[in-house]
């Protein structure tokens, strides 16, 4: 199966010049703890967290109205293919800790899989299992 076929299309996103109140608050109204950061083009420049926006903002006794997202959003970006097989992207998940996958396709972003989407497939269910294995081993071992 690949990514495709699970990820999820309707992505929410920001720009990297919104500040990051916008950002805290696309995340609350969406219940989602992840939001790519994209150029008016799509292409995909980073991502925030719920984490980014507590430990780069609002613990480093930043305002959240006058800091950009730019300023506080992880650039390194693992992301997949749409066309990558749904075990490789579990098993890259779980090495590098990550719950969720930003999918691109010529650079730009086309979706997003999480550990939860791979997780609904019953033929998936024992990939997403390792791949969360993978992400609290290694959370452990810090």
């Amino acid at each position: 199966m690949k990514l495709k076929e699970i990820m999820s299309q309707e992505v929410v996103k920001i720009h990297p010049q919104e500040n990051v109140a916008v950002a805290a608050r696309l995340l609350a109204n969406h219940n989602i703890g992840l939001l790519p950061v994209c150029n008016y083009d799509g292409s995909l420049c980073g991502v925030v967290t719920d984490r980014d926006l507590v430990t780069r903002c609002i613990a480093a006794n930043r305002s959240p109205e006058q800091t950009k997202v730019q300023d506080i959003m992880t650039g390194r970006i693992v992301t997949a293919a749409p066309g990558m097989d749904v075990s490789v992207a579990a098993y890259l998940m779980g090495r590098e800790q990550i719950r969720r996958l930003p999918v691109v396709e010529e650079g730009r972003l086309c979706g997003i899989v999480s550990v939860g989407d791979i997780a609904k497939r019953e033929e998936s269910s024992y990939d997403a299992a390792e791949a969360m294995e993978g992400i609290c081993s290694n959370l452990s071992q810090k």
